[in-house]
C-alpha cells in the first residue's frame, strides 16, 4: 500500500490540474489595471501607413482622455489576430461616440502595413511596440487583447483574446457603452483622513 501512495498522489493532482485547465473562460481573466489610469502611452506611428492620403498618427496618452478608446493589441504574425480583424472593421463602423486605435505588438513594420492594407485599416491611429515595453506595462498577457478606456482616462474593461461577433456584442460594446456613460471626470474628493 505503501508503494502505491505516491502513484496515487500523482494521479489526484494530476486530475486537479486536468480539470482546472479546461474551466472557467480565458477571455475574462481579470486585471489589476481595472479602474487605474491608463499606463503611459509615447509610441511612434506605423511608418507609411496612411489614410485618405494623410499619415496615421501614433499613441499618446494625451489622446486617451476626453472621450472613450478602444485600444487593441494586435500583430500581423498573430493568427487570431487576422480571426478578429472583421469584426474590429466592423467596430470601426461603429465608433462615433468612441475611437477605436491600435498598438502593433513587436511587429515588422512592412509586415504590419501589409497586413492592414490586406484587410482593412480600422484604426484611427497606431502606435508601434517594438520592444514589447508598453505591453507589459499594460499587462498584456499575449495578442490579442482590447481595453476600454474611459474619457477619464483610466482602463474601464479589458477583454483577452480574438474578439468575434458575439464577444464585441455581449461583453465589449456593453462596457463601451457604459464607458460613455460615466462622468469624463471622477469629481468626488477624496476622503478625508480620520484622527
Amino acid at each position: 500500500m505503501l508503494v502505491l501512495l505516491p502513484l496515487l498522489l500523482f494521479a489526484a493532482l494530476a486530475a486537479l490540474f486536468y480539470g482546472r485547465l479546461f474551466s472557467g473562460d480565458p477571455s475574462r481573466l481579470p486585471s489589476a489595471l481595472i479602474g487605474r489610469a491608463a499606463p503611459p502611452l509615447d509610441l511612434p506611428p506605423l511608418a507609411g501607413l496612411d489614410a485618405g492620403g494623410q499619415p496615421v498618427p501614433g499613441l499618446t496618452s494625451a489622446e486617451l482622455k476626453g472621450r472613450v478608446t478602444v485600444l487593441n493589441v494586435f500583430a500581423s504574425w498573430c493568427v487570431p489576430c487576422r480571426d478578429e480583424h472583421p469584426v474590429l472593421v466592423e467596430l470601426s463602423k461603429l465608433a462615433g461616440d468612441f475611437r477605436l486605435v491600435g498598438l502593433n505588438y513587436k511587429d515588422d513594420a512592412e509586415n504590419a502595413r501589409r497586413f492592414l492594407g490586406r484587410f482593412g485599416n480600422p484604426y484611427a491611429a497606431v502606435g508601434v511596440d517594438t520592444s514589447g515595453r508598453t505591453a507589459i506595462d499594460w499587462g498584456v498577457y499575449g495578442v490579442p487583447e482590447t481595453f476600454v478606456i474611459g474619457k477619464d482616462g483610466r482602463i474601464a474593461y479589458k477583454y483577452i483574446g480574438p474578439l468575434d461577433a458575439e464577444g464585441a456584442a455581449t461583453r465589449l460594446l456593453p462596457e463601451v457603452q457604459k464607458a460613455m456613460q460615466a462622468p469624463a471626470e471622477n469629481a468626488a474628493p477624496a476622503a478625508a483622513p480620520s484622527n
